[in-house]
């Protein structure tokens, strides 16, 4: 039916792998890198459609606080194995006002977003996933155009590495060890890597960006009250029914 209505764009299905041609299976999580199967037909695109930065808040529940480190690292392996699409979700969390939010989530939505609740940077995150897309960006036609090969570099580390005919190389060096750096050799030359991370040399010589290496500051945001509802007339209670 979708397909009948001849809308002139692609259709994807987030999260079906049995999605029919020319409808596009895509995935959504938080480590498509490495729960994703891949397309299932060779014309298709890899795409990450939901790259969940945080998750969604229920009354009594703690915020769920995902690293700009364990962000910056899927990322660049759904990119190393041949991901061409990443969507995130949320970039740039908001607020539900009165009773817009599904049932037991708190009016603030993935505050801890890259752009917070109220568009606020919420760093390092937002520092370190710019400075990702910047080095993703630098060598996106090689990434795109490119041959990729896939070779081991130890026993918990791989690299993947892009090579078009006209010499436009791209190499991701990647350490899957949780605890510790490592040194690795790469073309006659030693890179150390960090744990759980991933290298990216645009020109497979100079690394460029290190999804463990945060060099952004970190922020802290200061709420003041500009209003206070010391009234009880000034309050009204909802109550949703429990299932």
């Amino acid at each position: 039916m979708a397909v009948g209505l001849n809308t002139g764009v692609p259709w994807v299905m987030c999260k079906q792998t049995d999605a029919p041609d020319p409808v596009i299976n895509t995935c959504n999580g938080m480590r498509c890198g490495e729960t994703f199967t891949g397309p299932n037909s060779p014309n298709k695109p890899a795409m990450w459609t939901e790259n969940w930065t945080s998750f969604y808040q229920v009354y009594g529940g703690l915020p769920y606080i995902r690293s700009a480190e364990d962000i910056a690292f899927h990322v660049a392996l759904f990119v190393a194995r041949n991901g061409s699409f990443i969507n995130y979700y949320m970039y740039h969390g908001g607020t539900n006002f009165g009773r817009t939010a599904s049932a037991y989530t708190i009016t603030g939505y993935y505050d801890q977003a890259p752009l917070d609740e109220y568009g606020l940077f919420r760093q390092p995150k937002y520092g370190h996933l710019k400075e990702l897309h910047a080095a993703i960006k630098s060598c996106s036609t090689t990434l795109l155009q490119g041959v990729q090969r896939n070779f081991s570099l130890g026993e918990l580390q791989e690299g993947y590495v892009f090579e078009e005919e006209n010499g436009g190389c791209v190499a991701l060096l990647i350490n899957n060890d949780k605890g510790n750096n490592v040194t690795i050799q790469f073309r006659n030359s030693s890179y150390d890597l960090l744990p759980k991370s991933i290298s990216i040399l645009p020109d497979c010589q100079n690394v460029a960006f290190n999804t463990a290496n945060v060099s952004t500051t970190s922020n802290r945001r200061i709420i003041t009250s500009r209003q206070n509802f010391s009234s009880v007339d000034e309050w009204q209670q909802l109550q949703d029914v429990i299932p």
